[in-house]
């Protein structure tokens, strides 16, 4: 297998695989030489960029550049944006598939990560082999729009998970309490979890710059799923009430840093 990406992944593609990726300068010249193309961007706005703008996705070199093709968006996106690309990718002869990725980076870099696949069957199936060595498993859930939605209800459960441990830990703090003993005792209660430890130990090791999940793509991704629920008028109290947390976390400068860092704000 041929891997080829777009300008702006350069660095890291020299990184895990240097000699072995070919880059091109835009990302219409990407589609043009592959048959399967992923997108993993950082936000809504840079996968619609991608594919709308000037030498995008969509620029037609000879026509028919999308025809047989397959467009797999792997970025944390809204609904009705996965069904807007998916409806000119398939309007210009290509499939189209939803993967959301669900974990942290150490799960990335351990190719541990939960796939959660929607839209087209064949290119889910066609990408099988690219799904075993990203995650653990993979899920296919139907129609375009059931991936997006389970990944962002899925990150609502873990966004408010880690409020309410940080809060929790602040606490501790407050009352005078040992964090490594609230950790140590924690770790062996039925509350306790992968990811709720890992966050945990962040905290407590106050190791907020080395990133495993964004504040802001944690942030980001929370308001996606109030904006779900606003379209279903769905009430999420304390969704709503964690998004709120965040943004004030990010608005204290710890966008960049972890998301455990929304313990910061709790603190002071």
């Amino acid at each position: 297998m041929n891997c080829v990406c777009a300008d702006e992944v350069r660095e890291q593609a020299d990184l895990t695989s240097p000699g072995q990726v070919k880059t091109f300068s835009v990302p219409c010249d990407v589609v043009y030489n592959s048959d399967i193309i992923f997108s993993c961007v950082s936000d809504t706005r840079a996968a619609k960029n991608i594919v709308f703008t000037n030498c995008g996705v969509l620029y037609q070199q000879d026509g028919n550049s999308l025809e047989g093709k397959g467009y797999v968006e792997l970025t944390s996106i809204d609904t009705e944006t996965s069904k807007d690309i998916s409806n000119v990718i398939t309007s210009k002869g290509g499939r189209y598939l939803e993967a959301q990725l669900q974990g942290s980076k150490d799960e990335a870099d351990n190719g541990s990560l939960i796939v959660l696949g929607a839209g087209d069957k064949s290119l889910f199936d066609d990408c099988q082999t690219c799904f075993q060595a990203m995650g653990k498993t993979a899920f296919y859930l139907g129609e375009v729009g059931y991936a997006t939605k389970m990944n962002l209800i899925l990150q609502v459960m873990r966004g408010i998970s880690l409020a309410g441990l940080t809060e929790g830990l602040v606490l501790a703090d407050r009352s005078g309490l040992s964090l490594k003993d609230v950790l140590e005792i924690f770790s062996i209660t039925s509350m306790s979890s992968p990811a709720l430890l890992e966050k945990a130990n962040i905290i407590v090791n106050q190791d907020f710059r080395n990133p495993r999940m964004p504040l802001q793509h944690m942030q980001k991704d929370l308001k996606l799923a109030l904006e779900l629920s606003d379209s279903l008028q769905q009430p999420l109290l304390l969704a709503a009430t964690a998004n709120e947390v965040f943004k004030h976390a990010r608005r204290l400068g710890y966008s960049k840093h972890d998301s455990a860092a929304v313990y910061m704000r709790a603190r002071h």
